[in-house]
């Protein structure tokens, strides 16, 4: 069975990227960080090795503020969060929002809650942790 490759991008579209739908876990994260380079009351992210990500137009346009084993990488254009390399340059943390395609996986819970923004209220029966999950 072909595996299912999913498209993402950038809001100016200058950078395209494809992934394997085969992510290992989907979170919610409420720290001050993710909240900061969103803009937004969270970051929903989808965790997959880094092997599995390949960017397809633009990779001269990226604009990576870290190094190549923990960074988050934009859109040097519009600025748009497109993925974050962590856990030793072995994983991508794709931004969910820059997904064309809708991923077969789902955020399981929220973490760093201990950091929300005060003015959001999660709402849904996901389970919620302090910092990281269990």
């Amino acid at each position: 069975m072909a595996v299912r490759m999913l498209d993402g991008r950038c809001e100016c579209r200058a950078v395209t990227y494809r992934v394997r739908d085969e992510f290992l876990y989907a979170e919610n994260c409420h720290c001050s960080n993710c909240r900061a380079s969103t803009g937004s009351a969270f970051k929903p992210f989808a965790g997959i090795e880094r092997e599995k990500l390949e960017i397809l137009t633009g990779a001269d346009t990226l604009l990576v503020w870290g190094d190549d084993v923990g960074n988050h990488t934009r859109c040097a254009v519009c600025g748009s969060l497109l993925y974050s390399i962590v856990r030793d340059g072995k994983y991508v943390h794709v931004a969910l929002g820059s997904l064309v395609d809708d991923p077969g996986i789902r955020p399981t819970e929220h973490i760093f809650v201990g950091s929300k923004a005060p003015w959001f209220e999660i709402t849904d029966d996901l389970p919620q942790f302090e910092e990281y999950a269990g």
